[in-house]
């Protein structure tokens, strides 16, 4: 009998261009949350290189344990791990809150590793519990991730110091925009293995055409060695405060809900649908990886959507080929000459590409928004509530200025607040009492009996 194709073990050559693509379409994905968080605490260069190395490190073990898996762990799909957008933002926000910023990176890693070792004992129950996080759910922390990021690449567009003379200059918005538009013309007018990296080679340009201005610094890769390894717990041994661990496993719920509806999206393009055990099992995956990816100094790890939408255009569905782009992620994990040529990419070229790279994160969202059925008034009413919450921070940074810093550490994060709201509020509306009885009637929020402009009443529940 034939081996599925999932299983299939391609020739060498192909297995490793496939794989090299899975982790071009994903590598700026892995190297954001680093440089992000890294810019935030100001680390050196030097700081920055190994962070970003470690988390290349990581996302490759996590995509082993996706794909070869171990026990029950693993969901034995092509299914790439990475660094989770959702993270960043309360990452960050642990960070401001912090005094010492050199105790940043331990309270965050401890923040991890509790979430990753409680999102693992709860996975089996989480695949039941999954109902409760519907795609209004989903949608609107997705959309809220993307959101929450990009105030970030409008920083980076300005400059790397905001106290430097050229913040904001011209030239700084000129090279963003020149990256931005050089990123939107790959992808309206190349296809294939050229579309899918169209953000590399747009970082790659905007790099180059950045050097005759003098902010492209050569230093970092010159300084790097080519050979390194993580150590563990290089920046410190984990500590554990329980306002940062709370805002994680936040982190966590949305994570593992993500992860949840890309495996099930995954088993039907690959024809082997993701059952409860998959699904458990994928879990235990995502989960042990972020456990573990602390130790050695990298982020709460996650599926990566866009490589499932690689896997449905080129039609190879084999694990294997995954798993070997999560070695070369390993690889370059040790190398950190290959780890700091990220860091030579001068920020408002980052911010140029961030653009779009954050951008996605909230279309997709929106995407995810369309089909949950906002032609039902429940639904617009909790969309529109936790939307309004998570923007909170953005919108007016010192709203709760006047709570004590352990809470603002989670009230501080648009994402885990618009969160936490979303849950609560399909709860209230679609799961108690009456919710369930008007969730076809469709009304303006404040005025009963108004329908939505432009959307037919759908046919009330039998």
């Amino acid at each position: 009998m034939a081996d599925h194709p999932v299983d299939e073990k391609l020739p060498a050559l192909k297995m490793a261009t496939t794989g090299l693509q899975h982790v071009a379409a994903m590598y700026a994905g892995v190297v954001a949350p680093p440089l992000i968080v890294g810019a935030a605490i100001g680390l050196t260069a030097t700081d920055l290189t190994f962070l970003t190395g470690a988390c290349l490190f990581t996302a490759g073990l996590a995509t082993f344990l996706q794909t070869i898996g171990i026990w029950k762990i693993g969901a034995r799909l092509p299914f790439v791990n990475g660094v989770t957008f959702a993270g960043v933002a309360p990452m960050t926000a642990i960070v401001a809150s912090t005094e010492d910023k050199s105790d940043a990176l331990p309270i965050i890693f401890g923040a991890v590793i509790v979430a990753g070792l409680l999102g693992f004992i709860a996975a089996p129950a989480f695949c039941k519990a999954v109902r409760f996080f519907p795609p209004v759910v989903t949608g609107s922390v997705i959309t809220l991730i993307g959101i929450s990021l990009l105030p970030v690449a409008f920083g980076w567009a300005q400059g790397p110091n905001p106290a430097a003379d050229d913040y904001g200059s011209a030239t700084n918005l000129g090279l963003a925009a020149v990256t931005l538009l050089i990123v939107l013309l790959l992808r309206r007018f190349t296809r294939g293995f050229v579309k899918q990296i169209a953000v590399l080679l747009g970082l790659v340009a905007g790099t180059l055409i950045a050097i005759p201005f003098g902010v492209t610094d050569f230093g970092p890769v010159a300084d790097a060695d080519v050979i390194g390894f993580p150590a563990p717990f290089h920046f410190g041994a984990p500590q554990f405060q329980l306002a940062a661990i709370l805002s994680m496993c936040v982190v966590m719920v949305v994570s593992m809900t993500e992860s949840t509806a890309d495996m099930l999206a995954l088993g039907e393009i690959v024809d082997r649908p993701a059952d409860e055990k998959t699904i458990a099992a994928g879990l235990r995956a995502d989960t042990l990886g972020s456990a573990i990816s602390p130790l050695f100094n990298g982020f709460m790890c996650s599926a990566f959507a866009q490589n499932i939408g690689l896997v449905a255009m080129t039609k190879i569905r084999s694990r294997y080929v995954v798993a070997v782009g999560g070695g070369f992620l390993v690889l370059m994990g040790l190398c950190p000459m290959a780890a700091s040529l990220i860091a030579v990419v001068p920020r408002p070229v980052l911010g140029g590409a961030g653009v779009v790279l954050f951008g996605s994160v909230a279309a997709s969202g929106i995407q995810t928004l369309v089909r949950a059925g906002l032609d039902r008034d429940n639904n617009v009413l909790i969309v529109a509530v936790s939307l309004a919450v998570g923007i909170i921070p953005i919108t007016a940074p010192e709203f709760y200025h006047a709570f004590p810093e352990t809470a603002r550490i989670v009230l501080d994060s648009g994402i885990s607040t618009g969160c936490v709201a979303a849950v609560l509020l399909n709860l209230a509306f679609n799961h108690l009492g009456r919710g369930g009885r008007d969730a076809h009637d469709v009304t303006h929020p404040m005025e009963a009996g108004e329908e939505i402009t432009g959307v037919p009443r759908a046919p009330a529940a039998p």
